[in-house]
């Protein structure tokens, strides 16, 4: 069999890779009404809609067509990442479909649930060791060892979006309010996981010189909120986040404080309370970080309503409900871990009801 070119191999792939999955490629951008704040429309840019069911799928395709542009992966080059969440299975998807080998090196109590994600999109994974550290050190060793790639999502995510050429979140977004009553958000709000969808929110509104404000919410244990507020570049809590896809123990090198405008400290157990809220009031299934997102939201929307502006806020839907059916969504489960969502649903509910607030 003849192997095909490298630049022809490089551009078919990532010709592939851009048109995977549902045409037109963007995102849904859906209203969320509350009847206690007229006056303040509410967007959730939802990314659950990409073909594996989360934001990190943009950001994994971005970063295999800059890998495949500059010939880190080849045709016959394997791929390897640390993490068993939603960037393992994105990493598995665009593999099969260039018909690369893809080991996903997951933490060691990895539930099978998400194995199976990663196997269904036709991917391998192996237990890492731990601390999570040391299983980014064990994935870059194995790619190194087979000749292959280490997709290091915490440090090439946001410069591959930001060189990928392709539409980002934010234009989406200001692409998809063009003909709503408030064009231009007075807030944007999302968490930061890598640290590359807020980088590139923030950028892009600087560069397009919006009056938007970025607002990044942050969960317990993470160390991005402390970063931010005390200009610590490398704080560290030594901690995992509860809340998937969202807070680190570290910060990471795609994280860019200078383009955040307000961090918002959010208790877990209001994430749980606010998404499931969200499935209650509305039928839209999430996942938590969504519910981070939406605290914070309500949170800016208040304080818009106290002032008296009106316009409009978009945050993110950043997955599914689908993975967290038997965790996160579960009462017992919050139960066993000491989180009780109950205090901030009431909160929420008369917030979405009366516009109320209390501070605090």
């Amino acid at each position: 069999m003849t192997t095909p070119h490298p630049g022809a191999w490089a551009a078919d792939a990532i010709r592939r890779v851009r048109e995977d999955g549902p045409h037109p490629a963007r995102t849904p951008l859906r209203a969320l009404s509350l009847p206690g704040v007229p006056g303040v429309d509410i967007y959730l840019k939802d990314e659950s809609a990409h073909p594996t069911g989360s934001m990190k799928y943009r950001l994994v395709r971005a970063m295999f067509c800059e890998a495949i542009a500059r010939h880190a992966i080849r045709a016959d080059t394997p791929v390897v990442a640390a993490t068993s969440g939603a960037v393992a299975v994105a990493g598995a998807r665009f593999s099969r479909l260039l018909g690369l080998e893809f080991t996903a090196v997951v933490p060691a109590r990895t539930p099978a649930d998400v194995l199976a994600r990663i196997e269904a999109e036709g991917g391998r994974w192996q237990r890492g060791e731990q601390p999570p550290a040391a299983a980014q050190a064990e994935a870059r060793a194995r790619a190194e060892r087979t000749g292959g790639h280490f997709l290091d999502h915490f440090t090439d995510a946001e410069p591959a979006v930001a060189g990928c050429g392709e539409p980002t979140v934010a234009d989406e977004i200001f692409d998809q309010l063009g003909g709503e009553p408030h064009p231009v958000p007075e807030w944007i709000v999302t968490g930061a996981g890598t640290g590359a969808t807020s980088a590139v929110i923030g950028r892009h509104l600087r560069q397009h010189g919006h009056p938007t404000r970025l607002a990044v919410v942050d969960p317990e244990n993470s160390a991005y909120f402390p970063a931010w507020a005390s200009g610590c570049a490398d704080y560290t809590t030594g901690m995992p986040s509860r809340i998937p896809g969202i807070g680190r123990p570290r910060t990471e090198p795609g994280f860019r404080p200078a383009l955040i405008d307000l961090m918002i400290p959010v208790p877990d157990a209001a994430s749980l309370a606010a998404v499931r809220w969200l499935r209650t009031a509305t039928g839209i299934e999430a996942g938590p970080a969504t519910g981070t997102n939406l605290w914070g939201t309500c949170h800016l929307v208040a304080r818009m309503r106290e002032a008296g502006v009106r316009g409009s806020v978009v945050t993110v839907i950043g997955d599914g409900a689908g993975p967290y059916r038997t965790t996160h969504l579960d009462t017992a489960w919050a139960r066993e871990r000491g989180l009780d969502p109950t205090p901030y649903a009431t909160r929420i509910e008369r917030f979405a009801r009366t516009g109320e607030w209390p501070a605090g």
